[in-house]
């Protein structure tokens, strides 16, 4: 199953993205031993709208026009659910063992997400209630796909 990361917003040279780079790296490497493909990152610039719901509804519509049909889509948000590493893996082995070809993990904008993508989602997964900047959210996603890989292969980097 081929995952691609879809972000709202750029991301700029510096510690965050070595370290997100660094993560994604040990993804692309780690992944296919289980049937994972890391197809990488699509950044689309923030909405230029003057209001928010017109901003997510612009940014949905850029993030819909990426997905093909029969691909999983999972959103991030503070409002999703809140899972552990083990139910995260076993989330994404559970789509790539369903026959899902493609995966789309979706990191919003400041404003968050359109309801047009939550009504479309498979998944809303929260990173906990606190906001966290889009940068470190990129570092923590591509560390839990990397861990998620580790758990599928039962690789000891995950210690529970």
């Amino acid at each position: 199953m081929k995952i691609t990361v879809h972000a709202v917003g750029r991301m700029k040279a510096g510690p965050e993205k070595q370290l997100a780079d660094r993560y994604f790296e040990r993804f692309t490497r780690s992944g296919p031993a289980v049937g994972l493909e890391f197809a990488g990152i699509v950044e689309i610039a923030e909405g230029r709208a003057q209001t928010a719901n017109e901003r997510r509804r612009e940014e949905g519509q850029k993030l819909q026009t990426h997905l093909q049909p029969g691909t999983a889509l999972m959103l991030l948000d503070e409002r999703g659910k809140n899972l552990s590493s083990e139910d995260f893996a076993g989330r994404i082995g559970s789509l790539r063992d369903g026959g899902r070809k493609a995966l789309v993990i979706a990191i919003g904008g400041a404003d968050g997400h359109d309801q047009s993508l939550r009504d479309l989602a498979d998944l809303t997964v929260s990173l906990g209630a606190l906001t966290w900047p889009h940068q470190l959210v990129r570092v923590m996603l591509g560390e839990q796909l990397y861990r998620a890989a580790t758990i599928l292969s039962g690789h000891p980097y995950h210690r529970s």
